[in-house]
């Protein structure tokens, strides 16, 4: 652990590397003097790297491809703070129950990392609390409403080098392309690598209609809903020159056509 001698030390785990950068960057705002001893992108690779640094603190992605954020954090349980990043809240309590010291969500503000940061030196300069405390301090972030819903609010999608982040409110439709899934805003079109099927499974369904087998539309960003020559409903989405098909197995979402 840190002492005088031995600064406070972090390690970033997170399989998505412009987030690891974006991560690093916060840090070096809010703790300059926290020294990150390594990065690694899965749950295996964290373990082996806290065997070899003894980090005071992980900051540790949930959702990764082999071992996860939730596993991992069992295997570091009791050896350092654990700090989770994510983009989803439903594993809040299985993070706190597992020696979780924070849970953020991602996109992670300076303000809110800074707070984080203050009750980690806090927690450095005493003793780890139990997990009794942690889960009534869980309670009362829920009890006043503090708990952010329980649907996906924001897409990472990756360009060039950097990684964006894209607000659900800022979606018209998601369509399915191939291997990866196409997001369409009003400004532009990104590529993602999460299937249609996931967004479905994540997505608010009042916010999100499954309009066709390859396509989702944010219900608010609808105009119109019209017949073409042949019979098809076709759906004008506002901000975007296109039409969108629906299919009819869809095609009970507009009865009153």
């Amino acid at each position: 652990m840190a002492s005088a001698s031995h600064p406070v030390s972090a390690l970033i785990v997170d399989d998505e590397s412009p987030m690891r950068d974006q991560l690093r960057a916060r840090l070096r705002e809010v703790w300059p003097e926290l020294v990150i001893a390594g990065e690694a992108a899965n749950g295996i690779d964290a373990v082996a790297m806290a065997d070899q640094h003894r980090p005071d603190i992980v900051f540790l992605d949930i959702r990764m491809p082999g071992q996860g954020g939730i596993e991992t954090a069992r295997h570091l349980y009791n050896r350092c703070h654990i700090v989770f990043v994510t983009a989803y809240d439903q594993y809040a309590v299985d993070a706190f129950e597992h020696g979780a010291m924070d849970y953020l969500l991602k996109p992670v503000t300076a303000e809110r990392l800074r707070l984080t940061c203050e009750r980690l030196r806090e927690r450095l300069s005493g003793t780890p609390q139990n997990i009794g405390e942690q889960l009534e301090q869980l309670t009362r972030i829920l009890q006043h409403g503090d708990k952010k819903p329980e649907y996906l609010r924001w897409i990472q999608a990756q360009v060039g080098t950097s990684l964006r982040m894209i607000s659900t409110k800022e979606v018209l439709f998601f369509q399915s392309d191939e291997k990866y899934t196409l997001v369409q805003t009003a400004q532009a079109e990104m590529l993602i690598r999460k299937t249609l099927k996931e967004l479905a499974d994540e997505l608010d369904p009042n916010e999100f209609w499954r309009i066709h087998r390859s396509t989702l539309v944010r219900v608010d960003a609808i105009a119109e809903v019209t017949r073409d020559e042949r019979g098809r409903q076709m759906l004008k989405v506002r901000n975007f020159p296109k039409e969108l098909e629906v299919s009819r197995n869809h095609a009970h979402l507009f009865q009153q056509m």
